[in-house]
């Protein structure tokens, strides 16, 4: 297994990585023939996943497009709260305490900042999930256990791909993938993903009064 330090653009999982825009906008993409109803039917099912998660833990295995893992824990509390702690010898720690994600490297000693509303991650952490709102689903694969759904954002910000995949009975997210306009692709892959219940506020705490900080827009987000 290859390992070596994650570029700023892994820094947010993947999903936040390629600056994706969280406002999104739904519609059938007219290239693939627009969605069927049991496609429609899926969607559905996994918005409705999403915002029944609640509280839920577990662990990651990131992989990026030049096959670097690096493996760590999340959290999250829906709504609008998330951590990504990854393991040493990195231990960088990605924070979204509702409506603002911080990154924090400890060994460059740096913080960054960007509005959750400005990532993917605002898709799994809103209020009300809406996967009819914001983004292009442009296609949905089934496989025996599972369905990915593929979609891009609608409002043309960014050209990057996000997939979603979910294993089905019980319905589950899976991992995600991301790629953007290059053709790179980092996968995040979910283990032990389990419900849980009284999660320390703290864990939640925004980054801001560490280190050196700075801001990113949608735009630059890496």
């Amino acid at each position: 297994m290859h390992r070596s330090a994650p570029s700023r653009r892994l820094l947010l999982l993947g999903a936040l990585a390629g600056g994706l825009s969280a406002s999104w906008i739904a519609r059938a993409d007219p290239a693939n023939g627009g969605l069927t109803p049991d496609d429609k039917a899926l969607i559905d099912k996994a918005a409705g996943y999403l915002e029944g998660l609640g509280q839920v833990k577990g662990r990651f295995e990131q992989t990026d497009s030049n096959g670097a893992v690096t493996h760590g824990d999340l959290y999250l509390s829906r709504p609008g709260k998330a951590r990504f702690a990854y393991d040493p010898p990195f231990s960088l720690l990605v924070v979204s305490d509702g409506k603002t994600v911080w990154r924090s490297d400890p060994r460059l000693k740096t913080v960054n900042h960007i509005a959750l509303k400005h990532t993917p991650l605002a898709l799994f952490l809103a209020d009300h999930v809406r996967l009819d709102q914001g983004v292009v689903v442009e296609h949905v694969e089934r496989f025996s256990d599972g369905f990915t759904l593929f979609a891009r954002d609608g409002h043309g910000w960014s050209q990057g791909r996000l997939a979603l995949t979910f294993g089905q009975d019980p319905i589950r997210l899976r991992e995600w993938s991301l790629t953007d306009a290059q053709g790179r692709t980092t996968r995040v892959r979910l283990t032990a993903l389990t419900a849980t219940a009284g999660l320390a506020p703290a864990l939640f705490a925004g980054l801001g009064g560490s280190a050196e900080a700075s801001t990113d827009t949608p735009d630059s987000a890496p």
